[in-house]
């Protein structure tokens, strides 16, 4: 009993002499983005460092310009300068999963925005819900188009969570109207305006009856309107974009192309700081969580000119 009484006042007094235990602090932040070429990327990258720099946390930012064993290999260089977590937007599918597991091996915690890592998420994924958004765009310029006609669709890069979930979406739409009919579809790698240009030349070419284009980032639709005002077509060709890039709802205020779907660029940033805070101070946080992006007209556009999200 004696003895007892001893072992206890003796954790007791340990206990006292160690404190409360202390929760891990983010003090720096890896941030491996996919390409800065894009406007996108770039609201993300401003939107992450200014919150770090409100917290005071440093943030190593580095561009893959597209490639994914660039990234693979960037990656591996930021887990080897003592980063506390990692804000991970995959440069391309097919390497996708291996920062993830090089992070996790590491004992990095990682946040993935905009892109996910098929089999081998990250502790938290932020992104816009692609699916109901891209639906509202495709209903938008079919209805637009008196909701039936012929359809092209410019897709993202293959295989990446956006292009994936933005053709799911737009084809739910499509296949709520008999009376549209996609007659092509083509790829990009870069999500970018030449890009657009290029397959919509050859798109017109080869079907100069298209009279509704989805092309699935404002950069493509942007070249998809830039392709049509040089061919000149003697109907209408609405076109849809997505992204809410600043220089595309400029063009959308002027007339250049009909809708897009402004993302909340702003708020991902600020978000995957606060994960990154949040995980590395172990709490608990929801593994997918996804956000709004409102579909914007010429008749709604000025506000998000002024303000973006």
């Amino acid at each position: 009993m004696k003895l007892s009484r001893i072992l206890l006042a003796s954790a007791a007094v340990l206990a006292l002499s160690l404190g409360p235990v202390q929760a891990k602090e983010l003090k720096k932040v890896g941030l491996a983005v996919a390409n800065l070429q894009a406007n996108f990327f770039n609201q993300i990258k401003q939107s992450v460092e200014a919150e770090a720099k409100k917290r005071g946390i440093t943030v190593v930012t580095v561009d893959a310009k597209g490639d994914g064993p660039t990234q693979v290999n960037q990656i591996q260089d930021l887990l080897t300068q003592n980063i506390d977590a990692l804000i991970y937007i995959p440069a391309g599918a097919a390497a996708a999963t291996v920062p993830v597991k090089l992070a996790k091996t590491a004992g990095v915690p990682v946040i993935n925005v905009d892109r996910n890592a098929e089999g081998a998420p990250g502790d938290t994924f932020l992104a816009t819900d692609s699916v109901s958004s891209a639906k509202a765009v495709c209903e938008h310029i079919i209805e637009k188009a008196g909701g039936k006609g012929n359809m092209v669709i410019i897709h993202g890069q293959k295989g990446t969570t956006p292009e994936v979930d933005r053709t799911k979406g737009c084809m739910e739409a499509v296949k709520a109207h008999s009376g549209v009919k996609v007659v092509a579809e083509q790829w990009s790698n870069m999500w970018s305006q030449d890009e657009g240009f290029q397959i919509m030349q050859n798109m017109l070419q080869a079907h100069p009856d298209v009279s509704i284009v989805f092309a699935q980032a404002d950069g493509l639709a942007l070249g998809a309107a830039q392709a049509i005002k040089v061919a000149n077509p003697s109907g209408k060709i609405v076109v849809g974009g997505f992204d809410g890039d600043t220089a595309a709802l400029e063009a959308l205020k002027n007339g250049v192309f009909d809708v897009t779907a402004t993302q909340q660029t702003q708020k991902m940033g600020r978000m995957a700081v606060d994960m990154a805070a949040k995980i590395v101070a172990g709490e608990k946080v929801a593994p997918v969580q996804l956000m709004d992006a409102t579909l914007t007209t010429k008749d709604n556009v000025a506000s998000f000119i002024a303000e973006h999200p």
